[in-house]
C-alpha cells in the first residue's frame, strides 16, 4: 500500500511542478506534441530515458520494451507494436532523430546469453521476443569463446543495439527519411554501473564515450 501512496505522491509534485509552477508547458502542449526525438529505450526500471537526459514532457517520443529491440520488418502481427510506434514518429510527428539506447546489467541480454528456456509446456513470450537479439548472441560466442560471462553480456548489450539500427535502417520510411538528410539513427549505450554514456562511432566500429564517468571504479 505504501507504494501506492509513494506514486500518488508523485503525480501530487508533478502536478504542481507542471500545472501550478509553470503552467505554460502543458498549455502549449494541450493540441499537440512535437518531439524532435524518438527514443527506444528498455522497460528496465533503471533506466528512464526522461530522467536520464533530463527531459521535461513533450520532449521525447519514446516506445520502451524488454532490451529495447527494434524487430524486423517481416515480424509478425504480434511484434508490430514498436514498428508502429516508429512509423508514428517518422511520419506523424515528422521526429529527426531515433535513438536506440541500451544499457549494462540488461535482464532481456542476460536471459539471452543464458538461454533459459522453460520446461512447464507454456509459450515463452520472452524467448520469442529476445529471438530479435539472437544474431548478436551468436556474434559474440564466435568472436569471444575465452572471455568471461560478464564481458559476452556487455559484448551482447552493445552488439544488439547494431542489430536494432540495422532493423530501422530496413524500414522504408526511416530508409526515406536518412537518404533525404531529414533523420538520423543513434545508437547509444548506458553504463549504469559507471555512470557514463557511450554513443556507437561507424568510423571506429565501437562504442565510443560521450558523457564520461565522473568517477572509476578501483577492484
Amino acid at each position: 500500500m505504501r507504494d501506492i501512496e509513494r506514486l500518488i505522491d508523485g503525480f501530487q509534485r508533478f502536478q504542481q511542478q507542471y500545472y501550478e509552477d509553470a503552467p505554460a508547458l502543458y498549455r502549449n502542449l494541450r493540441d499537440g506534441q512535437h518531439p524532435s526525438t524518438m527514443l527506444v529505450g528498455c522497460c528496465d526500471s533503471r533506466v528512464d530515458p526522461a530522467m536520464l537526459l533530463g527531459c521535461d514532457p513533450g520532449d521525447i517520443f519514446t516506445v520502451r520494451n524488454v532490451a529495447n529491440l527494434v524487430p524486423p520488418t517481416s515480424a509478425d502481427r504480434g511484434l508490430q507494436g514498436v514498428l508502429a510506434a516508429i512509423q508514428f514518429a517518422v511520419e506523424q510527428l515528422q521526429v529527426s532523430r531515433i535513438i536506440v539506447l541500451g544499457h549494462a546489467q540488461c535482464g532481456g541480454i542476460r536471459t539471452l546469453m543464458e538461454g533459459r528456456i522453460r520446461s512447464d509446456g507454456e509459450t515463452d513470450y520472452l524467448e520469442r521476443w529476445m529471438d530479435i537479439a539472437e544474431p548478436a548472441r551468436e556474434r559474440v560466442l564466435r568472436q569471444m569463446p575465452l572471455a568471461s560471462d560478464a564481458d559476452r553480456r556487455r559484448a551482447c548489450e552493445q552488439a544488439s543495439i547494431l542489430i536494432s539500427l540495422r532493423n530501422l535502417e530496413e524500414l522504408p520510411f526511416v530508409r526515406r527519411g536518412v537518404q533525404a538528410g531529414s533523420l538520423t539513427l543513434h545508437g547509444w549505450y548506458f553504463d549504469l554501473v559507471a555512470g557514463a554514456l557511450l554513443a556507437y562511432s561507424p568510423r571506429a566500429d565501437s562504442f565510443l564515450p560521450i558523457v564520461c564517468p565522473l568517477f572509476t571504479e578501483h577492484a
